[in-house]
Order: C-alpha cells, then sequence, then structure tokens
C-alpha cells in the first residue's frame, strides 16, 4: 500500500487553543472561518487528513490546505486572504456590528429587521445590508414554527416507530395511517383565466365552498401503494369501516403493524374492540404532537400539492372523484418513501434542539 509523506504533528499554544474555541462557537464567526478552526483542532488531536475529512465530511485537500497554512502562519493563515478588486467600504469592525445587530436587537418600530430600516440605523446602504445578509445567511423577514413533543413515552414510541421503517417485520405489512379531514370543495366565483405565454394562470382571491369530505388512507411502507377511502364524517363509525377496508385488502397470512396519531376516533372502545377481535393488528402509536414521524403525511402533502390545492370542484361529489382519480392514477406505478434517519439521529437534533431553546434566555 503506498503512503503518503508522514506529517509533522500540530501542537497548539494554550492561547491558540482558546482562540480556536472562540471561533466554532461565536455566533458572529463566519462558517468558513469555524470549520478551518475545527480542522485545526482536530488535526492537533493526532487525527489523520484522511481521518479529519471523514470527520467534518470535506475532502482531504481542504483539510491539507489549512492544516499547511496553519503550520506557516499560524492563526493568521486562517484569515481570509485580501481580494483583487475595488477596496472595501466597510471594514470587519463594521461587518461585525451589523451581523450582531441584526442577530441581537430588534428595530423600535417594528417586529424585525428590513435592510431599509438596518440600512438607516448603521448608516449604510441598503444593498450593503442585503450583501451581508445573504453572504452569512440571515433572514429575518423568514419565521418558522416548531412545537416539541411533551409525551412522557417519546423516546420508547420514537424508537419503536423508526424501528419499524428501518427494520419492519417479516410476514407482516407495515401501513401509515391517518385521516386528511374537511378538504373543501372550492370554486372560484369568477373563471379562471388559463396559463399563457408571459401571464401566470389567474384567479379570483374569492371563492364559493360546496361542501367537505375526509380522506382515511393507510400507506404501504414497502411498495408505496395507497388503500384510500372517503368519508363525509370523521368518527370512530368511519374509522371502523375503513379499519375493515384494510383488513380486507391485506392478505389473511400478514399480520398487519399500524402506525396511528394520537386522534381520540382511533381510541375508542369500539375500536379498541375491534382491535381485540383481530389479533393480527397490532397498533403503534405516534408521540404527541409528532405527525412528522407518520409517513403517511408526506402523501397527503403530495396529494394536496398536485390535486387539491389548486383544484375547482363545483360539488363534494366532483372533489371525491377528483381524489379518487389522482388515488388510482398513484397506484398504477407507486413509489416508497424512503425512511432514513436512525432514532439516535433523531433523539440527538431534538437533544441538541432543546438545548438551543433553554439556552437563549426566553
Amino acid at each position: 500500500m503506498r503512503r503518503g509523506p508522514r506529517l509533522a504533528p500540530l501542537e497548539l499554544t494554550v492561547q491558540e487553543n482558546n482562540q480556536l474555541i472562540e471561533w466554532t462557537r461565536r455566533h458572529k464567526t463566519s462558517q468558513a472561518l469555524a470549520l478551518r478552526s475545527r480542522i485545526v483542532m482536530a488535526c492537533a488531536q493526532g487525527a489523520s487528513n484522511s481521518e479529519t475529512a471523514d470527520r467534518l465530511r470535506i475532502t482531504k485537500q481542504t483539510v491539507g490546505k489549512w492544516r499547511s497554512r496553519f503550520s506557516e502562519r499560524r492563526l493568521d493563515g486562517l484569515l481570509d486572504e485580501p481580494r483583487p478588486g475595488a477596496p472595501r467600504q466597510h471594514g470587519d469592525a463594521k461587518i461585525e456590528q451589523l451581523i450582531a445587530t441584526t442577530l441581537n436587537e430588534r428595530p423600535r418600530e417594528a417586529t424585525h429587521w428590513s435592510t431599509r430600516l438596518l440600512a438607516k440605523k448603521l448608516h449604510v446602504s441598503q444593498s450593503t445590508v442585503s450583501r451581508v445578509w445573504r453572504a452569512f445567511g440571515l433572514q429575518p423577514h423568514r419565521a418558522e414554527t416548531f412545537k416539541l413533543s411533551t409525551d412522557p413515552l417519546f423516546i420508547d414510541k420514537v424508537r419503536d416507530i423508526v424501528g419499524l421503517y428501518l427494520n419492519p417485520p417479516t410476514k407482516a405489512m407495515v401501513l401509515c395511517v391517518d385521516e386528511k379531514s374537511q378538504i373543501q370543495a372550492l370554486d372560484r366565483t369568477q373563471p379562471i383565466l388559463p396559463l399563457a405565454p408571459g401571464l401566470p394562470e389567474r384567479r379570483t382571491h374569492d371563492y364559493e365552498r360546496h361542501g367537505t369530505t375526509n380522506l382515511f388512507a393507510a400507506l404501504d411502507l414497502a411498495t408505496g401503494h395507497v388503500i384510500g377511502e372517503m368519508h363525509r364524517r370523521h368518527r370512530s363509525k368511519e374509522f371502523l369501516a375503513f379499519l375493515r377496508t384494510v383488513d380486507a385488502n391485506v392478505p389473511a397470512e400478514l399480520d398487519v403493524h399500524l402506525i396511528l396519531d394520537n386522534y381520540g376516533t382511533h381510541k375508542t372502545p369500539s375500536v379498541k374492540g375491534w382491535l381485540a377481535r383481530h389479533s393480527r393488528f397490532h397498533v403503534h402509536f405516534t408521540p404527541t404532537s409528532a405527525s412528522w414521524l407518520n409517513l403517511v403525511e408526506r402523501w397527503f402533502a403530495l396529494i394536496s400539492e398536485r390535486k387539491i390545492k389548486r383544484g375547482t370542484h363545483r360539488s363534494t361529489l366532483e372533489l371525491e372523484r377528483a381524489i379518487r382519480e389522482y388515488l388510482n392514477m398513484y397506484n398504477e406505478n407507486p413509489k416508497p418513501f424512503i425512511w432514513t434517519k436512525s432514532a439516535d439521529q433523531i433523539l440527538a437534533s431534538v437533544a441538541r434542539f432543546c438545548k438551543r431553546i433553554s439556552d437563549s434566555g426566553h
């Protein structure tokens, strides 16, 4: 086996080590500088270039480049070198102030910064704010929602369901089951203007309601095939009817593992009694507020985007007919959704998020 030249050990002074740690932890440090700091720290711990590259998921050449630069110029070698072009109008201190203000302050007259508000406060141009935000991935105008599950059995349920996804049992069918409730049959108040060159499809902002329906669906984990059924109401009676449909569509020799959320219709005495009489059915409940664990939600997003969201239907019957057409078309060539994350990865991600919000000071 061919070996490269033996690399000289990389040793850090106390001051260098502290500075590298600060660069990796400080929120306003650029991601590029934080990565270079991690490379040097890994090499200083005795890791080879290949080991460091694997650990940080980068190329071996990148590790060699920054290891060499640090050996030659120490900490200064990790900083970006001046580039040709027009001289910078704002120094590092101003850029750092702009980033710190974006992250740590709020404007008095608004809930979040705009480029104009921040430019006015810091006496810089709007384009400067926009360029810095793009460079550092800052998007104050965006806000996302989240909700952590408070289920006391969260860990056990995650391991149970992810275990089914990654290692499904033999001689059994795993079905992800849920209901898409209150699907509205909507029709616009005026005719839709069709797509034309240079013009998008146009429709009125208001609409007329023509009733609702509920789609019950069971997604086969292995094949992606969907068993679907519609009911006008959403009660345990309708859920029991759908369970009978599932029972009729699954070969009798197979066990059935159902992944369900905690909706009340799934836990009524009549449903529990039916499941007790049909011993081949095994129920796995997702944690509360964790519907993302149920893969059928991904299929619901698919049918919503492709058939329901922009559809126009003058009656509930017309809406149900459109859903059945999509269901039949989809099942002609179904494709399974592949779950990739292990339970340990999910739980580690949730732990990091919990630490982040607990350290936020709110």
